[in-house]
């Protein structure tokens, strides 16, 4: 989307410049027209003064004639491409406040649509087990259910060979417990167990485009699948785009299959008179592969007009996708919704930030933990791998380890996590937890803290337990060491708050959150 308006800013620079050029070459030419027109007319006023409007307005309708032809496709390309993405946002925001009115059942009144919003997007507790919900509807059952057990390892390495033998012979077998139990654990879901601290239960997920609704990955994929599904009738074009886009994960296959729809939309629209256009054997090899095995097609071919249609074709007879004639002579309303294809974005679940405020009891409170296996990244399988890879290194604990290994080591510890739990604990000795991926970078939970705070304007630094100042904004949280769950500072840049006690006096020290959050605090 950026890439696009940032074309449409370069060609606007680039018509510029041509008319600039045009403009300048105009302005010497009417110069040296000037002189012949004085020679000739000499004191005849009106004569000079006709005639150079005559040349002016001939040499402008120039002018514009090279400019349309040097830049006039890209200038409608441009313009139809902003119209398109105006359209979308349009959709969106309309859904937006139709969900708003939404029932939950026949015969419900508006006044109950409070309670059935409360019934139809119940969000998790973090201090409780997942809530009940609604059984799902058919599209929601067959969303995918997944739940990996997910441990970790630390390894270090001692001075001493045969303590560092020993110790990693250790490990092995620790390890290879942990793995039985990731085994009998895949059987069935996670065992949450808990304690003094709150118990962050499952990931949540959100799609603001469509609705309120927080809901676990699989579910909210269900949801929006359902949502589409929903609006296919009422704006079949966008919602099938919409469909290709959202329902298969592979960039690279929607990709191609966006490329080829549009040659055959580009060939209906170059040519709506050629029958041969007009019609696609569901059987060609390359459609099967390319469009056909991709969800949202079949229903995208319906928006645009065509049908299924059995015609003869060699020696016997095969399905045709066929467009009417009729239809395919209205080549602007398929060059837009070929457009639409390809401006369409896919909706991705977005993950919840889950944003709790605690005012702890006791100073080890805020640094209890207890979060889901969701929150690792590593198999069974991976396990085995690792346990393997320590097997091997027992019996060649000698070998020197290279830069390159240890490098390779790293990533492989940062590859553990896959989400982290921050708390941020203010001066006044609040905690505001939220969940982020691990490898977000440090920028989003400066915009987190930030986007809470009642100043908003004023600098301020985070720090580790021990210290140090988090600053490294381009660096992910787990690069950083901020994974899988821990506690960071907040304090505010003191030359900025000295000058704002000075003005304020005491009221600088009111309040730092806002009050929509202060009003979600509880005791930890």
């Amino acid at each position: 989307m950026n890439h696009k308006e940032d074309s449409g800013e370069q060609l606007t620079d680039k018509v510029h410049i041509t008319y600039k050029f045009l403009e300048e070459f105009i302005l010497q030419s009417v110069i040296y027209i000037w002189k012949e027109i004085n020679d000739t007319f000499g004191e005849d006023i009106q004569g000079r003064i006709l005639l150079i409007l005559i040349i002016w307005l001939f040499i402008n309708l120039v002018v514009l004639k090279i400019v349309w032809n040097i830049h006039g496709t890209k200038i409608c390309e441009t313009s139809i491409h902003q119209e398109t993405m105006s359209m979308i946002k349009k959709f969106f925001q309309k859904k937006k406040l139709d969900i708003k009115f939404k029932k939950a059942g026949e015969g419900q009144k508006l006044s109950d649509e409070g309670q059935a919003g409360s019934r139809s997007f119940a969000s998790h507790s973090s201090s409780t087990g997942p809530t009940q919900r609604a059984a799902p509807s058919n599209e929601a059952k067959r969303a995918a259910e997944a739940a990996l057990a997910r441990s970790q390892g630390q390894t270090k390495q001692a001075n001493d060979m045969t303590a560092m033998k020993a110790r990693m012979k250790r490990e092995m077998m620790e390890e290879k417990k942990e793995l039985e139990r990731l085994k009998s654990a895949m059987e069935g879901p996670p065992e949450i167990v808990q304690d003094s601290a709150p118990v962050l239960s499952v990931i949540l997920y959100k799609c603001p485009d469509i609705g309120p609704a927080v809901l676990p990955k699989d579910e909210m994929e269900a949801y929006i699948e359902e949502f589409l599904l929903k609006q296919l009738a009422e704006e079949p074009e966008m919602t099938s785009a919409l469909m290709i886009h959202t329902m298969n994960k592979e960039k690279e296959q929607v990709q191609v299959c966006v490329d080829t729809i549009s040659k055959y939309l580009d060939n209906i629209i170059k040519n709506p008179e050629e029958e041969k256009f007009r019609k696609i054997r569901l059987g060609n090899k390359a459609f099967k592969e390319r469009v056909a095995s991709l969800k949202g097609t079949e229903e995208f071919f319906q928006a645009v007009g065509f049908q299924v249609a059995t015609l003869p074709f060699e020696d016997r007879e095969e399905s045709f996708y066929v467009l009417d004639a009729k239809m395919a002579k209205d080549t602007e309303r398929i060059s837009g919704i070929k457009e639409v294809l390809h401006a369409a974005e896919p909706l991705r679940p977005q993950l919840d930030r889950a944003v709790k405020l605690y005012h702890p009891t006791s100073g080890s409170a805020a640094s209890q933990f207890d979060i889901p296996n969701e929150f690792y990244n590593v198999s069974p399988e991976e396990l085995k791998k690792e346990q393997q890879r320590r097997q091997e290194a027992v019996e060649n604990y000698g070998m020197l380890r290279t830069k390159a290994m240890r490098e390779r080591d790293e990533r492989k510890e940062l590859r553990k996590y896959r989400f982290t739990l921050i708390r941020v604990r203010f001066p006044d000795g609040t905690l505001l937890q939220g969940t982020f991926k691990a490898f977000e970078k440090l920028s989003a939970l400066i915009s987190f803290v930030r986007e809470n705070l009642t100043e908003e304007w004023m600098p301020f630094h985070l720090m580790t337990s021990t210290g140090q100042n988090l600053n490294e904004e381009e660096k992910s949280l787990a690069e950083l060491g901020l994974v899988p769950a821990v506690v960071v500072n907040f304090k505010w840049d003191e030359s900025v708050m000295q000058d704002v006690q000075a003005q304020k006096g005491a009221a600088a020290n009111n309040s730092i959150l806002k009050p929509e959050i202060m009003a979600q605090i509880q005791s930890l």
